[in-house]
């Protein structure tokens, strides 16, 4: 049994919530999966285990997986996840039992999902597990959805003018933020913009042609750094590697060899109606 990592689009009904829907079956060897900062929360389902609650990451996380183990996964965008007790900030960095979230839910969850018998059913069960969940929960703060938007990259701007944008003070966006997505404003938009660079370095994209730009560093300037020395800070702080080793020296894909079209196509939407974003100095 070899090991497979599939990434799918969620329904259009959880579109507006998901970012993107992933299967990983292990096959007959532990494997080490490396989790990244992506600005949003995490449900996994491990298929006859457990169900867990990954919370907004600021550093990468390492994981091994037993042998023939399969995970159902769903990964929120930032302020998407449905409807939870606590605040996120309480979340950062955390992998705590779904149980502890939302009690028998979690365990009728794990139950429909191990009794699907295929993956696509699996998905659907999970697909609908989170419709109604978000159903009975408070819907998405519009004025907090509006300012996730603004700090999405390719047109980096100050925190300040995001706030005064939506209608909020920096410290009320702030409070707003971190109760609702886990992490300050501040920090999910370097966030972000770290994602931006792999939804390019995915997609092989050209770099813009700036003279004496190309490669890796290129699309670190077309993502919003400065120049390929302040990208690869951010990526040893979010990722404990540099941008090579993550990319396996390939902007074309990722060491691990999964295909993360499904996850990074929102980010490559936003970059075709906004041009090239400027460079950032911070």
């Amino acid at each position: 049994m070899a090991d497979t990592y599939r990434e799918r689009a969620s329904s259009a009904a959880l579109a507006g919530a998901v970012r993107t829907i992933w299967v990983q079956s292990v096959g007959d060897v532990p494997t080490v999966h490396r989790h990244l900062p992506t600005g949003g929360v995490e449900i996994h389902v491990e298929v006859g285990q457990g169900a867990r609650l990954l919370g907004p990451l600021t550093g990468h996380r390492l994981e091994v997986i037993p042998p023939r183990t399969t995970i159902l996964g769903v990964r929120f965008r930032p302020g998407g996840a449905p409807p939870l007790p606590l605040p996120l900030e309480e979340l950062v960095d955390q992998s705590v039992p779904l149980a502890e979230v939302w009690g028998g839910l979690a365990g009728r969850l794990q139950h429909d999902i191990a009794a699907a018998g295929t993956v696509e059913r699996a998905i659907g069960a999970l697909e609908a597990f989170l419709l109604q969940r978000f159903r009975v929960g408070r819907a998405a703060d519009p004025v907090l959805r509006a300012a996730v938007a603004a700090l999405m990259p390719w047109r980096p701007v100050e925190v300040g003018a995001v706030a005064a944008g939506v209608g909020l003070s920096e410290s009320q966006l702030r409070r707003r933020a971190l109760s609702a997505v886990g992490l300050s404003p501040k920090v999910l938009q370097r966030t972000l913009r770290f994602q931006g660079f792999l939804a390019l370095a995915q997609a092989g994209a050209a770099p813009s042609g700036r003279v004496g730009r190309d490669g890796i560093a290129g699309l670190a300037v077309d993502a919003g750094y400065a120049d390929q020395a302040h990208l690869s800070r951010e990526c040893l702080r979010l990722t404990g590697q540099t941008p090579r080793e993550l990319l396996h020296g390939d902007v074309e894909r990722c060491a691990c060899g999964h295909d993360h079209s499904a996850s990074y196509r929102p980010f490559l939407a936003g970059r075709l109606h906004a041009g090239p974003a400027p460079v950032a100095t911070v």
